[in-house]
């Protein structure tokens, strides 16, 4: 699949100015807020072998599905949330997504028992509904499609650095012992929280809903982005299913195949994604034992961040790549077999090196892929289709957030190590390879068919 695009030599002079005005006003603030989002989801896996699961008497199922629990609150609420998001405007709803989550996590810091965990992870989840995809489709709102892969990409780039800047502040954070009456992991939470609130508050005054009320771009600048934008959204097929209405929009997004496959790629993407997220910093306390290796909180939360910062540059160049050829169907499914393949060997290493080495390539992987797989929704889905287009997907995602920590857990429990945990990620990621390249194919032959025009307005998409 690829979406073609001209390149950046091409580019009126209003054009390039507004998207570089983009880039710097909008994307950065977005791109803080999904950093604490993240930050906030898997302080978690931080907290746990450092003192949570010790002090709360969690094993490695109870943790997994503490981790995971918080994904069954997203799961409801997540097209109600963007449907709603759609209503209200994305700068009232996103800013009361962030407040809200950040009240609930600044509760952890008191948290007893395992119950109370479970509780309030599910309440996060709650609270949480809907962030992602509101700010994907926030995002999209703001830019035609041959230039979301770049604005995603710098979105995305939050996720990764979130662990390469957040591992170790988490590390710092749960060394100050006793800070305030607090143990670390208690006081590390606290850290985590309150930037939330914050941010939240900002976002009220930071974001604006539409190019139309911002003073920052100017006159030239607006119409070319508003007529790019009106041209592009009529020439969806959402509109010609009357998917600006919002039974409509839901109506268009459950009822197409193409949504719905695209769903169970990113189930596949995602449950790498947590697998690695929230059991990564257990992996790397496991060392001692498999290796005899000792390391400080400070020394682990930096070894956590290590696969990361290749993560980070890859998914900036990969992005890049795929603006220059357009996304092709590669760009997407490649990554999801190098991090199939590479996930259950790195279990087989003789090192901590060399494990963290091949942990890094399925880290690659899976943000080389991410941002490009998020450019397909909106290509072929516009107003209330494409809210709730963009949430059952993500919320097909958050199934895997449940799924993946919990089934990890327990088969970790059940046979004592990782490695069949390891071997169920890569099978699902290599199923998402698999399923892309059928959603290529099954489009191309779509789109050739007499009865169906191709349907993703300006921009083509071929296998």
């Amino acid at each position: 699949m690829d979406v073609t695009a001209a390149g950046a030599a091409s580019m009126p002079i209003a054009e390039k100015s507004a998207i570089r005005k983009i880039s710097f006003r909008i994307v950065p603030f977005v791109a803080l807020m999904f950093f604490i989002n993240f930050l906030d989801r898997t302080a978690i896996s931080f907290a746990a072998p450092n003192g949570l699961e010790s002090d709360l008497g969690l094993s490695a199922a109870q943790f997994g599905f503490a981790s995971g629990v918080f994904f069954i609150g997203y799961i409801v609420l997540e097209v109600p949330s963007n449907m709603a998001l759609h209503r209200f405007g994305a700068r009232v709803w996103l800013a009361r997504i962030m407040i809200t989550w950040g009240i609930v996590s600044l509760l952890f810091v008191w948290v007893g028992n395992y119950p109370q965990l479970v509780g309030l992870r599910f309440l996060l989840g709650v609270a949480e509904a809907g962030f992602f995809p509101g700010a994907i489709l926030y995002l999209s709102s703001w830019v035609p499609a041959r230039h979301r892969g770049t604005m995603l990409a710098l979105f995305y780039l939050a996720q990764p650095l979130t662990t390469v800047i957040g591992s170790p502040l988490a590390g710092w954070l749960m060394g100050q012992d006793h800070a305030l009456g607090l143990s670390g992991w208690r006081f590390m939470f606290l850290g985590v929280s309150l930037p939330a609130i914050v941010v939240g508050i900002l976002c009220l005054f930071v974001l604006r809903d539409r190019p139309s009320q911002v003073k920052w771009l100017d006159p030239d600048e607006k119409e070319w982005l508003e007529t790019a934008l009106i041209a592009e959204n009529t020439a969806k097929e959402g509109d010609s299913r009357d998917g600006g209405h919002r039974k409509g929009g839901l109506r268009v997004a459950f009822g197409s195949g193409r949504v719905w496959m695209l769903s169970f790629v990113y189930f596949g993407f995602i449950y790498g994604l947590y697998a690695l997220s929230f059991f990564l910093p257990t992996i790397i306390d496991g060392f001692q034992q498999q290796f005899g290796t000792t390391f400080d909180l400070f020394q682990k939360g930096l070894i956590t961040a290590i696969p990361y910062v290749p993560a980070a540059v890859v998914l900036y160049l990969w992005s890049r790549d795929a603006f220059r050829r357009g996304v092709r169907t590669w760009h997407i499914a490649l990554p999801a077999v190098v991090g199939g393949v590479s996930i259950p060997v790195a279990l087989f290493m003789p090192s901590p090196a060399t494990t963290i080495a091949v942990i890094a390539v399925t880290a690659v992987a899976i943000f080389a892929a991410l941002p490009n797989f998020w450019t397909v929704p909106t290509q072929f889905l516009t107003g209330a289709a494409a809210a709730a287009g963009v949430a059952l997907i993500n919320t097909m995602g958050n199934v895997a957030g449940f799924a993946a920590p919990y089934i990890t857990g327990w088969l970790a429990d059940m046979t004592g190590d990782y490695q069949v945990s390891m071997f169920v990620v890569g099978f699902f990621m290599l199923l998402s390879a698999l399923l892309m390249v059928l959603v290529a194919r099954g489009h191309r032959a779509g789109a050739s068919a007499p009865s169906e025009r191709p349907t993703i307005g300006t921009a083509q998409v071929r296998a």
